[in-house]
């Protein structure tokens, strides 16, 4: 900037005379003004403590006052950086000295500082002592017989240091981020691409599969796709592009133009901040399940070695949620007449029969919540809110074994609102049961969507066992069951045996499953009956207990078929390790637990080619059949021939050791377990900070079918149409006192009339 004086038409004599008025007149004025002070900082002084009850106040009219102030200072800020601001030019405008606002800054004469400083020493703020030193020069500068006119003074303070400073200070804060530059505006296809995708659960729901969507996103966003993310991620960033996900590419792109728009979200109306942080340095994991020991189910025995394998680590907390049946339910439920008195008698037997089995001290809680058993769905429903029965303070990471059935009925707090992490894996395939049914095709139909809503409302992440399952919203397929380490050893033990010469295997075929029509009897009736002129002087023999048991046996006999049924047994017993040969046709498993536990000891397996039996596929014992023809040949081959000693890598496979490993991978659990606080569990991706700078329209879709669905389960009439047990909304009198319950009332009190 160039500073011209302005031209005089006066003599020197003149203009000398005007300059030392000028220069009296502004000394005569700091005088008036420090004195003037000094009143007004003793009077502060004087009334410091009355001002400290309006503290509060007086902060929020500040900060008022600095809200209002907000707009002229950015006004001022953008005009004072512009490369093209100059000073006013000569003879347009004035120049004026506003003398209040040097109250805080006032020149003390030398002789006073030392009494001043003592008694206002609080006040010596470093700017502000730069500020009055600043001004002791000029006072002295201005004094001076040799000083400049009052032109040269002011030229001097507009290039002195301490306003450089002030004007590269405000350029560096108006100035923007390199980062934030040239980022282009989101065009319409890629709104479209965002908003198909995000409303791609209710699209399912109306019959547009998902795979369409994501054709239709990808169609969207394909031509531009990488051109525009380069363009909106940072220079030197393009190695965040590395992945073909047409849906992350687009997450980062929504994400850059929020972040360059400075827009940063904090929640919604559905969001919930109230999931707890590890504190403890130590994470929480607490596994929901529908069935307890001595129900010999699958949703009993797997989730109870889960929580062993996963608390021997020691690297968690693991806390097993079972349920709690009352006495008349257990008489229906628990096999030979078993009974207890009191959660700690259950206990005590379910710990008793996981260490016989592991062969190591278990080290993990189990608590109970209510449940009863329902007769027509053969299975126990929950009743009241499952979720209150893990304190809040372990309320980490969540683990619903069966998720769409926990929550069929479940009237109470969200699983994703209470934990920070919430994974269901899928043990059972309900449509296929219920084809069989009366009405099946339609009660199948509305139980599909019904299964798709709940997972989708309380899952972050579901695990299906097999592809068998139906395809439920954020699922992956991996199997993460094991078996019994007792099998892997007796599978040992023949193998050694059969290796030192001895016949371990000296009877044939057999078949071990609860006696229910959908559990594979069915099918076995069917090629046996087919074929039996194909299998002539086969024989095989059945063990099991259920419902259809007089059924079966009848529908048997009338066939004239070669099978002798015996009563239920653990697969473990002594007398079924010398059967050769384990069939089993049922095509309404997820993964049959016996199956795996056949190939463990050593037995050859006969079953259909299905996607509930494509992870037994790889060993070499298990022989698939696709037709009832191919059905006799595998018998035959079986029957002919001996299996195959099982591999360690084999071994490895069928174990828990194996299937928890994948069970922390396949559910991210290896990642939020090695993590170090605890927090929301959503993470950005390379600082871009995704789901934070966005409102997410997924979650707010999932937050509103959780409440739909919350509205929905808290009405009687609607539970029952539905099909759920009479009063299960709450728990009633007798969980209470078997549980030392408070009654709902007193839990969860209803103020008013």
């Amino acid at each position: 900037m160039n500073f011209k004086p302005p031209e005089t038409k006066t003599t020197s004599s003149t203009s000398s005379m005007t300059a030392e008025k000028a220069l009296s007149l502004i000394t005569k004025g700091w005088e008036e003004v420090r004195s003037s002070a000094d009143a007004d900082l003793q009077l502060i002084k004087n009334r410091a403590k009355e001002f400290e009850n309006f503290v509060p106040k007086i902060t929020a009219t500040a900060t008022t006052e600095i809200e209002k102030l907000r707009p002229k200072l950015s006004e001022i800020r953008r005009v004072y950086s512009s490369p093209d601001f100059k000073w006013a030019p000569k003879g347009k405008g004035k120049l004026r000295i506003d003398l209040s606002g040097m109250r805080n800054g006032i020149v003390r004469e030398k002789g006073m500082e030392e009494e001043e400083e003592g008694q206002f020493g609080e006040l010596n703020w470093e700017p502000i002592k730069a500020f009055r030193d600043r001004l002791r020069e000029m006072e002295v500068e201005v004094k001076s017989p040799n000083s400049s006119n009052p032109v040269e003074i002011f030229e001097g303070i507009k290039k002195s240091e301490f306003v450089e400073k002030v004007k590269s200070s405000l350029k560096s804060i108006c100035k923007e981020p390199e980062e934030m530059k040239g980022v282009p505006p989101l065009d319409v296809p890629e709104l479209l691409a965002y908003l198909v995708r995000q409303s791609s659960p209710f699209l399912d729901q109306i019959g547009i599969r998902r795979d369409i969507s994501d054709k239709i996103v990808e169609s969207l966003c394909s031509k531009r796709r990488n051109k525009l993310l380069l363009r909106s991620l940072p220079e030197g960033d393009s190695s965040l592009i590395e992945s073909d996900n047409i849906n992350d590419e687009l997450d980062l792109r929504i994400a850059s133009v929020l972040q360059s728009t400075g827009h940063h979200y904090e929640g919604g109306f559905w969001s919930d901040s109230t999931r707890q942080n590890v504190s403890d340095g130590k994470r929480h994991v607490a596994i929901v399940t529908t069935a307890s020991l001595p129900w010999m189910t699958g949703t009993a025995v797997n989730p109870l070695f889960r929580a062993a394998y996963l608390a021997k680590s020691e690297k968690q907390n693991v806390t097993l949620l079972v349920p709690w049946l009352c006495k008349s339910d257990q008489e229906l439920v628990y096999p030979n007449n078993l009974t207890f008195t009191s959660p700690e008698e259950q206990e005590l037997y379910i710990r008793n029969w996981l260490e016989e089995r592991v062969g190591f001290k278990t080290d993990f809680k189990i608590s109970f919540y209510p449940g009863k058993f329902s007769k027509e769905r053969r299975s126990i429903i929950p009743a009241g809110d499952t979720s209150q029965f893990i304190p809040s303070r372990d309320a980490d990471i969540a683990i619903l074994e069966e998720p769409e059935h926990l929550n069929w009925y479940h009237h109470g707090k969200r699983w994703t609102d209470k934990f920070n992490h919430v994974v269901g894996i899928v043990h059972t395939n309900y449509l296929e049961y219920i084809k069989r049914e009366k009405n099946g095709a339609l009660q199948a139909f509305l139980v599909k969507h019904i299964n798709n809503w709940v997972t989708r409302a309380h899952c972050d992440k579901v695990l299906r066992l097999s592809a068998a399952t139906q395809d439920l919203p954020r699922s992956v397929v991996c199997n993460v069951h094991g078996v019994n380490p007792k099998f892997l050893k007796i599978g040992e033990k023949m193998a050694a045996e059969r290796q030192s010469g001895q016949q371990v295997f000296s009877k044939g075929a057999y078949f071990l499953g609860k006696m229910v029509w959908a559990k594979g009897y069915r099918e076995l009736i069917d090629l046996l009956a087919k074929h039996k002129s194909d299998l002539d002087g086969f024989n095989m023999d059945v063990f099991g207990n259920g419902e259809d048991s007089h059924e079966v046996q009848t529908t048997a006999r009338t066939l004239n078929l070669n099978v002798n049924f015996m009563k239920g047994r653990d697969h473990a017993d002594d007398s079924l390790h010398s059967y050769k040969v384990f069939i089993n046709p049922s095509i309404s498993d997820v993964l049959c637990t016996a199956t795996a536990e056949a190939l463990a000891m050593g037995k050859f397996v006969v079953c259909a080619d299905h996607p509930s039996n494509e992870f037994f596929q790889a060993f070499p014992n298990c022989l698939t059949y696709k037709t009832s023809e191919d059905f006799v040949a595998k018998v035959k081959e079986a029957m002919s021939s001996e299996p195959q000693p099982l591999t360690p890598e084999e071994q490895y496979k069928l174990s828990w050791e194996a299937a928890t490993q994948r069970f922390m991978e396949y559910s991210d659990l290896d990642k939020l377990l090695t993590s170090e606080t605890g927090g929301d569990k959503r993470r950005s991706r390379e600082g871009m900070g995704k789901s934070v700078s966005m409102p997410n329209l997924g979650g707010m879709v999932d937050g509103s079918l959780a409440f739909a669905h919350y509205c929905l389960t808290g009405n009687e009439l609607l539970r029952l149409c539905s099909g759920a047990i009479p009063g299960t909304r709450d728990y009633d009198k007798q969980h209470c006192e078997d549980l030392r319950l408070l009654p709902p009332q007193v839990e969860s009190p209803i103020y008013g009339w």
